[in-house]
C-alpha cells in the first residue's frame, strides 16, 4: 500500500492508552458544534435502531459502514477548501491540507476494512448517497463561513467515535460480540496498520479508535487556530 499517505502506525502500548476524553465547550461556537452532534447522535442512534435490542455483528457492521461514509467528508472538503484558496491567493497553507487528506483517507480505509465484512444493500447504498449529498453541502458552506467551527464539530464528532469503539471492544471481551473474539483481521487492515499475522478484529478495532483519538486531538487542536496559523501536525502525525 506505497500508494496511501502517511498515516500514523500505531504501538500495542499506543493502543492500550487510548481513553475517552471531552473538550468542554467554551465559546458559543463550541456549544453550538457540540450540541449538534449531540443531536446527531441521539437521531442515529434511535433510527438505525442501535439502542433496541441485541447488538449483533450486522448491526454493528451496519453502524461503522454508515458513519465512517460521513466521517470521510470533513476532512476532503477542508482539504479541498484550503488548497482553493491557496491557489486563489496565491500563498502557502501553512500545512493543513496534508492533515485534512491524510484524516479523509484514513476514515476512508476504516471503511474499506469494514466493506471486507459486509456488502451493503442497495437500499443502504442509497440511504448513504442521501445522507452525503446533504452533509457534503452543509459541511461545504460551513467550513466556507467558519471553519473553527468545523474543526471543533469534528473533534466532539471524533469523541462519540472514540466512545462507540470502545464500547465495542467492551463488547468483544464480554462475549456480547462472540462472533469477533476468534475472527481474524482482514487482510486489508493487517497491511494498513501493519499488524501482525496473527491479529484478530479486536486488534483493528483497537487501531481504528486509535485513529479516531488522534482526529479527535488534531481537529480539537486545529479548533483553537486561526486560518494563518503554521499546523503543528507534519506528515503521519
Amino acid at each position: 500500500m506505497d500508494y496511501l499517505l502517511p498515516h500514523p502506525i500505531w504501538s500495542e502500548d499506543e493502543v492500550q492508552k487510548v481513553t475517552v476524553t471531552h473538550r468542554e465547550p467554551e465559546k458559543r461556537a463550541d456549544k453550538l458544534a457540540y450540541y449538534t452532534v449531540q443531536l446527531f447522535r441521539l437521531g442515529f442512534d434511535n433510527f438505525s435502531g442501535f439502542n433496541f435490542g441485541k447488538r449483533t455483528e450486522s448491526k454493528w457492521l451496519r453502524r461503522v459502514i454508515f458513519l465512517e461514509t460521513v466521517a470521510g467528508v470533513p476532512g476532503m472538503v477542508g482539504g479541498m477548501l484550503r488548497h482553493l484558496r491557496s491557489l486563489r491567493r496565491m500563498e502557502r497553507d501553512h500545512g493543513w491540507i496534508h492533515t485534512l487528506l491524510e484524516e479523509a483517507e484514513n476514515e476512508r480505509m476504516h471503511l474499506m476494512t469494514a466493506l471486507d465484512l459486509k456488502k451493503p444493500s442497495k437500499l443502504f447504498t442509497f440511504m448513504v448517497l442521501g445522507a452525503q449529498g446533504i452533509f457534503v453541502n452543509i459541511f461545504f458552506i460551513a467550513y466556507l463561513l467558519s471553519p473553527m467551527f468545523c474543526h471543533r464539530f469534528v473533534g466532539y464528532l471524533e469523541e462519540e467515535a472514540v466512545i462507540t469503539y470502545t464500547k465495542l471492544i467492551e463488547e468483544i471481551d464480554n462475549g456480547t460480540m462472540a462472533e469477533w473474539q476468534n475472527k481474524s483481521a482482514p487482510e486489508i487492515a493487517t497491511k494498513y496498520w501493519k499488524l501482525g499475522p496473527d491479529a484478530m478484529m479486536r486488534d483493528v478495532i483497537l487501531a481504528i479508535r486509535a485513529d479516531e483519538a488522534h482526529h479527535r486531538d488534531v481537529n480539537h487542536t486545529l479548533g483553537t487556530m486561526k486560518m494563518t496559523d503554521q499546523n503543528p501536525f507534519g506528515p503521519g502525525q
